[in-house]
């Protein structure tokens, strides 16, 4: 709001005619001062910078790579980086400590223009990946709607259609037998009438191995798996659950005048779920053994069925409903009895969303394994005969964050993890090497940043990428063997980002609810921040339990900064309950996600206004999609006395209403009080402040009932809210027109401004 005057103190002499003409003059001059000394905000000038910004700090962050490639089993690899103009491809050759422009740019922007009628430089070709051919003397690019080859000899370039996406593509003809065939090549399984049958691969007739099976308990053929031996198969039986439908009405479709009604299947928390039986045949004797299921008698999921490569049992992944145990199921290939290779015990829940990671050898001789069982994710090692721990891998007071390698030869483990470093943020990835049994932890990465790291196929050489979000990004290639530098690559060059106005974000940290867990977020300024003045505050959140989301590398532009233009400064905290923290820090959001880490949030937004004269708490925004929807209304129900102004996007309002598989992850099974108590809906009474609600009618991650019931239930409570459905929309902050609405919503109710009358206005472009 800017800086807070204090009032004018005129003393004013007796009155007579003399002294009301001076005074007159005075009062005139004041009104023509005064709008030019008290800062303006959310005007039609921020607006414009606000709705460019983007644009205007476009390609002014220089030597920053982009896209980058090994190129097969060599030592060789391509990047892509920007420079001033626009951005080049270079290769190096890391043996030869070489590095050299990856083709002829200009000759290239001639052939392509030339060819697509188009006008391009040597600096802004159409496309952002290339592949070399096998022989390394031509380049392969997807542009338009081709797939283009170029030789690098003569620039002759050939185009086909691409080919399409792996989820796009048709396997088989829906028409033609699905079947498995043994490893020996012998025979062919396949189901018939709801039931296993075989028949030899060269041709003859059908031998049923079932005949159990039926419409409602049929056998599924994307189950079949053949041991390698080709003597047994094992498959599932699949008991159908309830088949949800949503039904949504397009009221405006793009091709037709009416509207269309279409439909969805969509499994809601609570909802029955198929049973899979895994049951095991003996081909040769036609035996069919039915495996008891005492010890996976209620599965959310079962994963696939994989055999040991010496035939002796299969195995599948039983996750229990309410993801609280989770085991590792093992069954004898002769007896078909099971028993529990691992079980893991949820305390209170078992996130498969994240700590879910193993590897299994061929022949299941070791299995290693991720667990929060100490509190924070680690690794261990399993023996997989007897079921045991033979070690714990990784320890400590830190994070497993993602496994890259696994040489089962040398005995090593290739990870990143946060949170080794004390004194630096926590969630900063490296990466690591470690031994099988706990030994030679190996640091890859030093520098006090996130890094991004890019092996060679033979891991002899890497890529270590770093930055923050206050640091440009920097590029080194290294050894794997001793760490050391090979190449210095790329520094990013920040200047002219930093000439054209552009505000680092800052980091800023403050103590959690318990007074000692440090809660980390950022906060972004505008570009033209005074620090004598007054910022209100707004908070953009997304409190997903299946990540953390404060951004730690660098980015030159991002929504929130676009936000701040219009006279705010908009911030972004982890609080509790998020991930890639503590098992402890994690669990916070059990059964509760109503509390989305506000407790966390609000400290930290005292503390940063303690820390900061121009922070301004006094009247706070809150907005996000999705999650971050439920989460922003939340702020408004349960925490009135701190938030005060709400958007609130495509939000899972009722946690009964939105998908399974993430719901009952967090909110536990069965459906009980404890989902109420989280709910939009059944709280809306409490609301206070100014609330927007955005919808997507065609939302089919969030479907937009969500939304419609917690906006019956504001108008049941007598409520005052407004309401923005978008014909056509998906799941959805709301695209452009949203962000408009998100702008003006926030400068009318937070900075008490009019915002513009765009209907008013000559077109998009005056603003």
């Amino acid at each position: 709001m800017g800086k807070e005057w204090d009032p004018i103190q005129l003393t004013l002499p007796a009155p007579n005619p003399r002294n009301m003409k001076r005074l007159t003059v005075l009062c005139f001059c004041l009104t023509l001062l005064l709008p030019g000394l008290l800062p303006a905000q959310g005007t039609l000038a921020d607006y414009r910078r606000a709705d460019t910004l983007q644009q205007h700090f476009e390609g002014k962050a220089l030597n920053i790579i982009d896209e980058l490639e090994w190129i097969g089993d060599s030592h060789r690899f391509w990047y892509r980086r920007s420079v001033e103009g626009g951005h080049e491809f270079l290769t190096v050759n890391a043996a030869q400590q070489s590095r050299a422009r990856s083709f002829d740019h200009q000759r290239l922007a001639e052939v392509l223009s030339s060819r697509l009628g188009e006008s391009y430089g040597p600096l802004t070709l159409p496309f952002e990946e290339i592949d070399y051919g096998e022989d390394g003397a031509s380049i392969e690019f997807e542009t338009g709607d081709s797939l283009y080859t170029c030789s690098l000899d003569d620039y002759a370039c050939t185009a086909e259609e691409p080919p399409l996406p792996w989820w796009q593509q048709d396997d088989e003809d829906d028409e033609d037998e699905e079947t498995v065939t043994s490893p020996d090549g012998e025979w062919v399984a396949f189901v018939h009438n709801y039931n296993v049958a075989i028949r030899p691969a060269e041709g003859g007739e059908r031998v049923m191995l079932s005949s159990d099976g039926s419409e409602g308990n049929y056998y599924e053929v994307d189950s079949f798996a053949w041991s390698p031996d080709s003597e047994k198969l094992a498959a599932y039986r699949v008991v159908p659950g309830f088949n949800r439908t949503i039904h949504y009405l397009q009221s405006s479709p793009p091709d037709r005048l009416q509207p269309r009604h279409w439909t969805d299947q969509y499994t809601k928390p609570g909802d029955v779920l198929e049973t899979e039986s895994p049951v095991l045949f003996h081909v040769d004797d036609r035996e069919q053994i039915f495996i008891d299921n005492s010890l996976f008698p209620n599965a959310y999921s079962q994963g696939d069925l994989y055999w040991w490569s010496d035939s002796r049992a299969f195995r599948f992944e039983y996750n229990e409903r309410g993801h609280q145990n989770y085991k590792v199921i093992e069954v004898d290939a002769e007896t078909g009895k099971p028993r529990a290779l691992i079980h893991e015990k949820g305390n209170p829940f078992f996130s498969y969303y994240t700590t879910l990671w193993r590897h299994y050898d061929d022949n299941g001789e070791e299995i290693v394994w991720a667990s929060e069982r100490d509190n924070w994710r680690h690794l261990y090692l399993y023996d997989g005969r007897t079921g045991q721990v033979k070690n714990q891998i990784t320890s400590g007071d830190w994070v497993v964050r993602e496994v890259d390698s696994v040489d089962t030869e040398k005995r090593q483990i290739w990870f990143r993890a946060s949170g080794m470093d004390d004194g630096r943020d926590p969630y900063y990835l490296h990466a690591y090497r470690i031994n099988f049994d706990g030994s030679g932890l190996t640091r890859l990465t030093e520098a006090d940043g996130t890094h991004t790291v890019d092996y060679s196929s033979d891991m002899r050489y890497y890529v270590d990428r770093w930055s923050r979000v206050d640091q440009a990004p920097v590029a080194v290639l290294r050894r794997t063997s001793d760490q050391g530098v090979v190449m210095e690559l790329e520094k990013g060059d920040l200047g002219p980002l930093h000439e054209a106005g552009w505000q680092a974000p800052e980091p800023f940290v403050a103590k959690g609810r318990d007074g000692e867990t440090d809660i980390w977020g950022l906060i972004v300024r505008p570009t033209d921040f005074d620090p004598s003045q007054n910022y209100p505050v707004i908070e953009y959140i997304y409190a997903g339990p299946h990540d953390s989301f404060v951004p730690k590398s660098f980015d030159a532009h991002s929504h929130m900064m676009s936000l701040a233009e219009l006279g705010f400064v908009v911030v972004q905290i982890d609080g509790m309950g998020t991930d890639n923290r503590s098992k402890e820090f994690h669990s916070v959001a059990w059964k509760n996600l109503k509390d989305a880490g506000f407790p966390d949030r609000i400290l930290w937004h005292k503390a940063a206004a303690v820390e900061y004269d121009w922070y301004d708490i006094s009247k706070v925004g809150i907005y996000g999609t999705s999650a971050g929807g439920q989460s922003s209304m939340g702020a408004l129900l349960f925490h009135p006395d701190f938030y005060k102004v709400a958007v609130s996007a495509s939000g899972c309002h009722d946690n009964r209403m939105d998908k399974i598989s993430w719901n009952e992850q967090w909110m536990g099974w069965p459906v009980g009080p404890h989902y109420a108590s989280s709910s939009n809906v059944d709280n809306a009474h409490r609301l206070q402040g100014d609330l927007m609600l955005i919808v997507g009618n065609q939302d089919t991650n969030v479907p937009p009932a969500s939304t419609y019931q917690v906006a019956d239930a504001l108008i049941q409570a007598g409520k005052d809210f407004e309401f923005f459905p978008i014909p056509n929309g998906g799941h959805t902050s709301g695209g452009d027109l949203g962000q408009r609405m998100r702008y003006d919503y926030f400068v009318e109710h937070i900075l008490d401004v009019e915002p513009p009358h765009w209907n008013s206005m000559n077109g998009p472009d005056s603003r």
